[in-house]
């Protein structure tokens, strides 16, 4: 009977907090940019170039394999164009949570991409499902950037980093 119960509680959490993410991202982001979820991304059998929109101490603490540290504070559009010359390329950006990526995902529509997706709930989202992460070696690490204390309750899985 306590596993039941539990089940249901532990299914109403994962859903409120669902239900939650989903209204911050809908009050930061006009989802002009598409969202692609944390298992379409990693069930998929195409090629995607991601693209990481958080800052440099948030990437070399951990990153998606594979992903190119574009920032945001700093976003270089020009340095971005420059090394992503095929602007029909499957183009996933993310940040912690989804808010950052719209905006580096935008400047990138504008400059003539054609498919350029944001991950819904960023690298936390990814972490939370289970993934693995990657430290600025390359090696596999619980530890996430979350860049607050208050932003951290967003991640549930995994070490929480910020300063």
């Amino acid at each position: 009977m306590n596993k039941i119960l539990f089940f249901f509680l532990l299914i109403s959490i994962n859903s409120f907090s669902q239900e939650n993410l989903k209204e911050l991202l809908k009050e930061y982001n006009t989802e002009s940019i598409p969202y692609i979820s944390v298992d379409s991304l990693k069930n998929s059998s195409d090629e995607f170039i991601l693209l990481d929109a958080r800052e440099k101490k948030e990437f070399t603490t951990s990153h998606l394999k594979n992903a190119l540290f574009v920032g945001y504070d700093n976003f270089n559009l020009k340095k971005t164009v420059k090394n992503l010359p095929n602007k029909n390329a499957k183009i996933v950006v993310y940040c912690s949570l989804g808010v950052r990526s719209e905006d580096v995902a935008e400047k990138l529509k504008d400059a003539g991409y054609t498919n350029v997706i944001n991950l819904y709930g960023g690298i936390f989202e990814w972490k939370n499902n289970g993934n693995t992460v990657f430290n600025s070696k390359e090696k596999e690490t619980e530890k996430v950037h979350t860049c607050t204390e208050e932003w951290s309750k967003w991640l549930l899985k995994g070490e929480k980093i910020y300063e």
